[in-house]
């Protein structure tokens, strides 16, 4: 697969429709997918730590919860928490946790929207996904649907955070 692959493209608006029902709770307008190795859609999540009040929250959290909870009740004495040969999508590149959680949960393939330059684990602040002296490795697939990926964010700081155009994750 290459960044420029139809199904990423595809799979982002997905996510991107999760980042938007965030909005609804007054939310980071983040989401993300997580695909089944049939291009079926395993688990979907948006960020809920406003909503929710937990820290945990993050839309790669719920979406990679959610998918490992289908496949435990899916799969004939499965553990559930292996999703191999899985893609994650998510609009904006993955934070230390969240990258951290792909790695154990052992996700091979990682396509994000807008790259985050302050809190980023997927090659710009952090390199989390592809460090060696971790178990597993994961291929990335940066700035897909950038652009609107971006704008959502850029959007919901303008509006909450006066004075402010760069979005702050942490």
């Amino acid at each position: 697969m290459t960044p420029a692959d139809p199904r990423h493209l595809e799979w982002m608006g997905l996510a991107l429709a999760e980042a938007r029902r965030a909005l609804e709770t007054a939310d980071v307008p983040i989401g993300a997918v997580v695909i089944g190795p049939d291009g079926e859609l395993l688990g979907s999540g948006r960020n809920e730590r406003e909503a929710l009040g937990d820290p945990t929250a993050h839309a790669e959290m719920v979406a990679i919860r959610e998918a490992a909870a289908l496949l435990k009740q899916s799969e004939a004495g499965g553990d559930g928490w292996r999703l191999s040969d899985c893609t994650l999508v998510v609009t904006l590149e993955p934070c230390a946790m969240c990258a951290g959680a792909t790695v154990l949960a052992r996700i091979p393939r990682v396509v994000f929207g807008a790259w985050d330059e302050k809190a980023g684990a997927a090659g710009s602040v952090f390199d989390i996904l592809r460090e060696r002296r971790l178990n597993h490795w994961v291929e990335v697939y940066g700035g897909v649907r950038e652009a609107e990926c971006a704008a959502l964010l850029r959007d919901f700081f303008a509006a909450h955070r006066p004075g402010t155009s760069q979005p702050t994750i942490a």
